[in-house]
């Protein structure tokens, strides 16, 4: 069981979630609506996790990533293949279960996951399916409120831009793999410095969205000016072999701060 939930990329699965439900509580959806919203943000993200491995797990044997179990052969593909297909399936009612407007905004942030595993990930819009799934969150959050609104202009460009910041931040350690497989999404074709820097600059243009959101307190803006701060400091740095890993570090970093920002948002959404 747990050799299964490893091909689920557990940690961002559990990141994802978590701030899904926090946004939810935030947003004033109570206690049964944050946990519709957590169950089925779970569900599409083990879904696009296990089919990620189970689509890639070729390329990863040929690379020898020890951290995944199809590419050490400790799990069966078959195995991973059935759990990725069973939780697409009850991702359908988990998310219509918010209401139809909510349900169908969620599944297509899904289907653009799926998207990305079977198409674009090698390509150079590979960045596409991560702006518009995680611009469609703070939607599928606020759909299910009384009324369904939309969310304040502001939220959907920060979680845009938050995705696609994520999407350069985690291709960078896997980059040269990626490479020698023909791999080449975005971040791969602007090389190591390229991509370090367009993740830098992505989530600076988040925090200072998330920052600047109306009706915001000072404080926020203060923790967003922050975030920009240490965004730039990072990017300062790039050019020097001895501090990349530092960078990164620092890029991986404000990526929290942002979210924890956008979650503290989370009231001003609509």
């Amino acid at each position: 069981m747990l050799t299964v939930l490893r091909a689920s990329h557990p940690g961002p699965t559990a990141v994802v979630t978590a701030a899904a439900c926090a946004l939810a509580a935030a947003a004033g959806r109570g206690p049964g609506g944050t946990a519709l919203v957590g169950a089925a943000v779970l569900a599409g993200q083990l879904s696009i996790g296990w089919s990620n491995d189970w689509l890639d797990r070729r390329r990863d044997r040929a690379v020898g990533r020890a951290d995944k179990p199809l590419a050490g052969e400790t799990v069966a593909p078959g195995t991973i293949a059935v759990a990725a297909v069973a939780a697409l399936v009850s991702c359908v009612p988990l998310s219509l279960a918010s209401g139809v407007a909510a349900g169908l905004v969620h599944l297509a942030a899904v289907a653009c996951g799926w998207l990305y595993n079977l198409w674009l990930k090698a390509g150079p819009l590979s960045p596409l399916p991560f702006a518009v799934a995680f611009g469609l969150l703070p939607a599928f959050v606020t759909l299910g409120l009384p009324g369904a609104p939309w969310p304040a202009w502001w939220a959907p460009v920060a979680g845009a831009l938050l995705g696609m910041g994520a999407h350069f931040a985690n291709v960078v350690p896997d980059l040269p793999g990626d490479l020698a497989l023909g791999v080449r999404g975005l971040p791969q074709r602007l090389g190591p410095t390229g991509a370090r820097m367009g993740a830098a600059a992505l989530l600076v243009a988040a925090s200072l969205v998330i920052a600047m959101a109306p009706g915001g307190s000072a404080a926020l803006a203060v923790a967003g000016l922050s975030a920009v701060g240490l965004a730039l400091a990072g990017g300062a740095v790039l050019a020097r072999r001895s501090l990349r890993r530092a960078a990164f570090a620092v890029t991986v970093a404000v990526a929290g701060l942002d979210l924890v920002i956008f979650v503290a948002q989370g009231g001003r959404l609509v």
